[in-house]
């Protein structure tokens, strides 16, 4: 099973694991992006993430199918925030279960480096003094 979702409303972790909780997985690794304070010594007011919506949430599924076969996932959900964020809130949740650990650390990894290089998510970086768009990167 597969959770997608892109929101402009607060991210909730504990709804990513309950929802990939399963008796059968052994192993649930989450990963949360949250927004940091500074980037290269300079404050952060806020980030500004945009998205061409549909395929974005269609890249994200691929992702996670994409998990699923190299992996034994049972379960993969992708939360990602939209809009305007200020530090400490969370802008990314992935959440894996698998039957061992190892497995849901290697697709979580998989899953948010990929994200990262091939979703059409854009994240704009707020300063006091200036903007900046932020290339993607693993």
């Amino acid at each position: 099973m597969i959770d997608i979702q892109l929101l402009h409303t607060p991210l909730q972790p504990q709804q990513c694991i309950d929802f990939v909780s399963s008796p059968s997985a052994g192993g649930i690794d989450v990963f949360i992006g949250t927004v940091r304070n500074q980037t290269k010594g300079k404050a952060v007011v806020r980030l500004e993430f945009e998205a061409y919506e549909p395929m974005a949430v269609s890249e994200m599924r691929k992702i996670a199918e994409q998990a699923k076969m190299r992996w034994p996932a049972e379960k993969v959900a992708f939360h990602h925030r939209v809009g305007i964020l200020h530090p400490g809130e969370i802008a990314v949740i992935i959440a894996v279960s698998t039957p061992h650990r190892k497995a849901s650390f290697e697709a979580c990894q998989y899953a948010i480096d990929t994200l990262k290089e091939t979703v059409p998510i854009w994240k704009k970086e707020i300063f006091e003094d200036g903007e900046v768009w932020v290339a993607a990167h693993p």
